[in-house]
């Protein structure tokens, strides 16, 4: 009898910045790869905490530094025929320049109702509310 296959583990950020006008900007990373808009995030290394993984994706994949805040909500879903479980923080963006990667070629700074319309995957779309919701904005 076969074990089940191991559960993948995985962290990253609802990053967001302050917007010049008022209100809140959500980041959206681009994966050519995958040609779809998503949150960052990624597999944590080995010993790696899932708070120290998460702000290592983002820095990785957004060129951001930030300060994280409130956890948001586990997402599971299989990936590659395997379980996967990426947990979730939000983040303010503290500085830092985006410069297109292998991984991420792209960010968008949206709106939070843009960038719920914007992410490819129904899984990364309810955290965004649950950002909303951490942040105590609507």
């Amino acid at each position: 009898m076969t074990p089940p296959p191991r559960t993948v583990r995985a962290a990253g950020c609802v990053l967001w910045r302050r917007a010049p006008g008022g209100g809140i900007e959500v980041c959206l990373v681009h994966r050519p790869e995958y040609d779809d808009w998503s949150l960052p995030k990624g597999k944590l290394k080995r010993g790696e905490s899932e708070l120290a993984g998460a702000l290592r994706e983002v820095l990785e994949e957004t060129g951001r530094h930030c300060v994280p805040g409130a956890r948001l909500p586990t997402v599971r879903y299989e990936a590659k025929g395997r379980p996967k479980e990426v947990a979730y923080w939000a983040a303010e963006a503290t500085g830092g320049t985006f410069r297109p990667n292998a991984e991420v070629d792209r960010v968008l700074w949206l709106p939070p109702r843009a960038a719920r319309a914007r992410l490819t995957h129904a899984r990364d779309r309810d955290l965004v509310p649950a950002l909303l919701a951490a942040l105590g904005v609507e």
